[in-house]
């Protein structure tokens, strides 16, 4: 018998986490009271006892989740009580559960259904009979039935009569929440994963070949194999089986259990093979169906919360990138029959100048386009080229090289930008609010632009999943993912500030406290009224409350305004605290702020009070030294090779400078400048074991790395970033596998059975993915 299940909500979280229980309890308050993450984890230390954002976002999550758990659970109950069969020994049990899954099983027998051939055996009276079989194996069987032979109540024969109470037994096998329980947990262990190809569909499935004749352990499966095989099963190139063990002669292990657990035996009782036979009905039919259906759900769930982890880390690193900042940017959409598109945004993001060129074939005006480029760049004082890295980007970069070379009195810098999303971008409502007389072509330069100015500010106008840093994104459940990716967004958002009197709408929609509307009214009172002076003048706004001021004042900066703390992260509620440090130091604020050795002569403990504890007050002397600091990295660029523009130009052994342009599971994609990523398999990035390759690169890092392979026709580039690795002979082309031979060591092969028992080979590349990292797949030859 299950033990009910003891404790609050909080108490369960906090145990999950390792914290005391009253954090927990602050934290939920404070959420429930409509305060965000980034709030509570910046502005409400005391309160959570310096709960982190982290731990707040998974308290969150957890608190989620076991809400919609008692939900179900208080509905279950209410059902089995309508019913008249809730029992306290039922009631402990479903008040126990502590998963979903063990709800849902314990509830199972009780759960309205269809008429089963088990409820039709019963009216029919054959429950005794199932009974007395089950208790007392020495009756026969036949000579039992006859008994039960009623032709008005459906029963014709001592067949029928059996044939109803083997239903009967074997819905009870079934519908055991215990049993049910252990047989999933082993077959989780010990059962497999197989694929095999369709007949016929070997061509048309080519890019699944990997899982042709496939099998490996469940609990091996990584994420991005698992939703490549059930993507494979959608397009109907792959069958998949869930195989729970070994083939054995003989009855199953799990056949054994069952039979185990309703104390039937083989001892040449005459009921004995009737029963047996009735376990391996049960098993076969029943059973080995509902564990199939759950472990796919199972492995589902697994690995789209794997992918959703992957592309939210993608994600953040993307959002975090580092800004170029205030400097007039000329951003070049490239492009070979439409030509390029120019677009020219002064220091703040405005678009000064726009064109479109052709140097490229077919027409071919090389030197036109260069002069046009020379003269925008001068006339608007350029000092950055951003390309897009899509089609004719190494063309277009070789153009803007060249443009450097014959004018260096420009001072220029030219930097390949991800064009990921800019086309969304290029259609949305925004964009035609934001650029309504601009063709859409030209608007995807202006983005291009503006991301390498502040790639955040730029980037939160699109649908995170239309920036495609994630892997089978369009197969990953729509909530789970659009919360996680919103959850980055805000987080980024609030980490980094926005200045109030430059952000757009959709940056401002990402702030604490602010919805869209809200953003919009913001906006709104800017354009009517001119820049906002103090953070205290927000409270004119319409529907701007006390609730939204007091959740988004801190996260907001307004640069030479009235009150120089209105440009730093210090919340107003806390600038008494900062008034008190400027008597003690007998400085004015703005002499107080920036100036170290006053700073740090401070003790913190002198200004702590009822209201702000010891992590508040040293938040505040922090942020003072360093006001609005900005907490990305510091801006630089990768410079290609020259003279390397194509896969043929790539030669074993090569040093190169590159980007990391995705990372996932088993490696780093890095754009080299050839139009083709190259491959670092987690293998090649370190010495020492790799456990997560984002423990080493992330995406927009810049690496170097060595060229290990090269495969021409198959469009396939390995690297290393463990320079001293020894490469490929020169001119000896082989062709690599994703996750096989990267970095000169395969990992370890895993085989197993396919579904029709054939030998399987492990997977190598993972399948085609979407937006970016589909992009980068294709690059790398993987796709």
């Amino acid at each position: 018998m299950t033990t009910p299940l003891t404790g609050s909500i909080e108490g369960r979280i906090a145990e999950e986490l390792g914290v005391r229980e009253r954090q927990v309890k602050a934290a939920v308050e404070l959420l429930d009271g409509g305060s965000t993450v980034p709030f509570i984890a910046r502005y409400r230390k005391e309160a959570t006892e310096m709960l982190d954002d982290a731990q707040l976002r998974t308290l969150e999550e957890r608190l989620r989740y076991l809400r919609e758990l008692e939900e179900r659970r208080a509905a279950i109950l209410e059902s089995v009580r309508e019913q008249g069969k809730l029992t306290e020994e039922l009631e402990a049990r479903i008040r126990g559960a502590e998963t979903k899954a063990r709800l849902e099983d314990i509830y199972l027998p009780y759960k309205p259904k269809r008429r089963t051939k088990a409820q039709i055996a019963r009216e029919a009276g054959l429950e005794p009979l199932a009974e007395g079989l089950l208790g007392d194996p020495g009756v026969e069987p036949l000579a039992a039935a006859a008994a039960f032979v009623d032709a008005a109540k459906g029963v014709a024969d001592p067949q029928a009569a059996l044939d109803g109470a083997r239903a009967i037994l074997t819905e009870r096998f079934s519908e055991d929440a215990d049993l049910i329980g252990e047989l999933r947990e082993r077959m989780w262990v010990r059962g497999r994963l197989a694929a095999k190809v369709r007949d016929g569909k070997e061509e048309a499935g080519a890019k699944f070949s990997d899982y042709f004749d496939f099998a490996e352990p469940f609990t091996a499966l990584p994420s991005h194999r698992i939703l490549a095989m059930l993507r494979g099963e959608k397009e109907e190139v792959l069958d998949l089986v869930l195989e729970p063990e070994e083939a054995v002669d003989g009855p199953s292990s799990y056949e054994g259990i069952v039979a185990s657990r309703f104390r039937i035996s083989q001892q040449r009782r005459p009921g004995d093979k009737w029963l047996g036979d009735t376990v391996r009905w049960a098993w076969r039919t029943r059973i080995l169906v509902r564990l199939g259906i759950d472990l796919r759900l199972r492995l589902r769930t697994a690995a789209e919360d794997e992918a959703v982890r992957v592309f939210a880390a993608n994600l953040r690193d993307l959002l975090l990138a580092a800004p170029a900042g205030t400097r007039a940017t000329l951003g070049l959409d490239p492009g070979f029959r439409t030509g390029v598109k120019v677009a020219v945004v002064d220091a703040t993001g405005k678009v000064v100048a726009t064109d479109v060129i052709h140097p490229h074939v077919p027409a071919n005006r090389w030197d036109e386009a260069i002069a046009k480029l020379a003269r925008l760049a001068k006339e608007h004082a350029v000092e950055l080229i951003a390309i897009g890295n899509g089609t004719a980007s190494r063309e277009t970069d070789k153009l803007a090289g060249e443009l450097i070379t014959k004018h260096p009195e420009l001072n220029l810098t030219k930097v390949m930008v991800s064009e990921a999303g800019a086309s969304v971008y290029s259609a949305s409502a925004f964009a035609s609010q934001e650029l309504p007389d601009m063709d859409v072509s030209l608007r995807g330069a202006v983005s291009i632009a503006r991301r390498l100015q502040d790639p955040l500010a730029e980037l939160v106008k699109i649908d995170p999943k239309s920036i495609g840093v994630g892997q089978y994104q369009h197969d990953l459940s729509e909530v789970k993912l659009s919360r996680s990716l919103d959850a980055v967004v805000e987080d980024c958002v609030n980490g980094v500030g926005v200045d109030v009197n430059t952000a757009s709408a959709p940056l401002l929609a990402r702030v604490s406290g602010i919805t869209s509307g809200l953003a919009e009214n913001i906006v709104a009172h800017r354009d009517g009224n001119g820049p906002f002076r103090s953070r205290s003048e927000l409270k004119k706004v319409s529907r701007l409350g006390p609730k939204a001021f007091e959740q988004c004042a801190g996260f907001l900066r307004i640069r030479g305004g009235a009150d120089p703390l209105d440009s730093s992260s210090v919340h107003p509620e806390a600038y008494p605290v900062v008034r008190r440090m400027v008597k003690s130091s007998g400085a004015d604020v703005a002499a107080l702020i920036g100036n170290t050795a006053v700073l740090r002569s401070l003790r913190a403990g002198d200004f702590v009070d009822e209201t702000f504890g010891l992590p508040t007050v040293g938040d505040i002397l922090k942020e003072l030294e360093k006001p609005g600091r900005d907490p990305r990295p510091a801006f630089k660029t990768a410079v290609f090779k020259e003279g390397v523009e194509k896969i043929s130009d790539l030669v074993s052994g090569m040093v190169l400078e590159g980007v990391v342009t995705n990372v996932a599971a088993f490696g780093a994609f890095v754009d080299v400048g050839v139009h083709q990523d190259g491959l670092v398999h987690v293998s090649a990035m370190s010495r020492t074991f790799v456990k997560d390759p984002r423990d080493v690169v992330k995406p927009g890092d810049i690496v170097k790395v060595k060229v290990l392979e090269v495969d021409i026709p198959r469009k396939r580039i390995s690297l290393t970033l463990r320079l001293e690795d020894e490469a490929a002979p020169r001119g000896e082309q082989r062709g690599q596998r994703g996750e096989q031979r990267q970095g000169g060591r395969p990992p370890k092969q895993r085989q197993g059975r396919s579904g029709s028992g054939g030998k399987g080979r492990s997977a190598a590349a993972p399948a085609p993915a979407d937006g970016a990292m589909a992009d980068a797949l294709r690059r790398a030859g993987l796709a």
